[in-house]
């Protein structure tokens, strides 16, 4: 354990955030997967409403910093493509 006070405040912080991350990472990736599973099932109304959800998820998650922007662009490509081959 840190005996600074700045980095015990840095600690807890870290945590916080280590906490946030993966409420919005988790996010993520349930949204994704509803879209693959609306596809496989060849539901084309519910993917294009969970590609519209994921596409939200995924930009929300660039917003807070969890994603980097090429990587939720490239994910919201290859769902997108999916979709659209229904």
């Amino acid at each position: 354990m840190a005996n600074i006070k700045s980095q015990k405040k840095r600690i807890l912080t870290n945590e916080k955030s280590r906490q946030r991350n993966l409420a919005v990472r988790s996010g993520v990736k349930t949204a994704v997967r509803a879209v693959n599973t609306a596809v496989a099932a060849g539901d084309k109304d519910g993917a294009t409403a969970a590609l519209v959800n994921a596409g939200r998820k995924l930009d929300k998650a660039v917003s807070k910093g969890v994603l980097h922007a090429n990587n939720a662009a490239n994910r919201k490509s290859a769902i997108s493509k999916k979709v659209n081959a229904l």
